[in-house]
């Protein structure tokens, strides 16, 4: 089973993982991927019975886990307390979300922040400006983290070899003819981020849309996420990229910073 999880630290079937535990989580994964399902689709798509597929979801259902509408099963709501729990615990989670909205009324685009997991970018937090566009970063959404502004980002604060780490787990996906799928390549342009302080998105997690973003560090130096701004190529020039919008997010993280340093 081909998923975007995959990789990511979930188990997959090693040999270290409980197996019922994978088939579970193989479920939930189809459920999240066809926004629901009937008992006979999960089976074909996990390859697990009938009868395993309904055991499973009877058990998630007695947790609160899934819900059942007629004979389509759905995630639950539970997970949305687990999700904003989870979040919560990030360092100045808070203050982080209080930023990110000015940041989106003050560009009117799309600001989000994120950080890494297991090798991969996750949106934290999102919020959209009066000209923000829809994007594929929802809050939860995991990214292959060289994709991204804010993934790269990310990845300029780590030494190169523990990107080559994350290269030789994950691999360098193409999502698009802009990503960079060459290791030598994105290890150039995670120098370049390094000495300028901001990284770009050229279209190359989504076609039309370009993206700046800034790295957040926790006082201990360890990089806490990105800060990112998103908009369509049209409103994203080179003058905005190199100028405004990086002035702006590292002014914001520069008074995160402070504010961590002292809570």
């Amino acid at each position: 089973m081909e998923n975007e999880n995959s990789g990511s630290g979930m188990g997959g079937n090693s040999p270290q993982t409980l197996k019922s535990l994978d088939n579970t989580f193989a479920i939930i994964t189809e459920l999240q991927k066809r926004k629901g399902a009937r008992v006979t689709e999960l089976a074909n798509a996990t390859g697990l019975s009938k009868s395993s597929v309904y055991k499973h979801l009877t058990t998630l259902v007695a947790h609160d886990l899934v819900t059942k509408k007629a004979d389509h099963y759905h995630l639950g709501l539970r997970f949305l307390d687990v999700g904003a729990y989870v979040r919560h615990q990030i360092e100045g989670s808070r203050i982080i979300k209080e930023k990110l909205r000015e940041v989106a009324e003050e560009t009117e685009e799309t600001a989000q922040f994120t950080t890494e997991e297991h090798g991969r970018a996750v949106v934290l937090f999102r919020e959209t400006g009066r000209r923000g566009v829809l994007t594929k970063g929802r809050v939860g959404k995991r990214f292959h983290i060289h994709q991204t502004a804010a993934g790269k980002a990310i990845l300029s604060q780590f030494s190169n070899e523990r990107v080559c780490d994350l290269i030789a787990r994950n691999g360098l996906p193409r999502a698009t003819k802009g990503t960079i799928v060459d290791e030598d390549e994105l290890l150039d342009d995670l120098e370049a981020i390094r000495e300028r302080g901001y990284s770009y998105n050229n279209e190359e997690s989504t076609k039309g849309l370009r993206a700046v973003a800034v790295p957040l560090m926790a006082p201990d130096r360890n990089v806490l996420g990105a800060f990112a701004v998103a908009g369509p190529t049209h409103r994203m020039n080179q003058d905005r990229l190199d100028g405004e919008l990086p002035e702006l997010l590292r002014s914001v993280v520069n008074e995160l910073e402070l504010n961590l340093t002292h809570m």
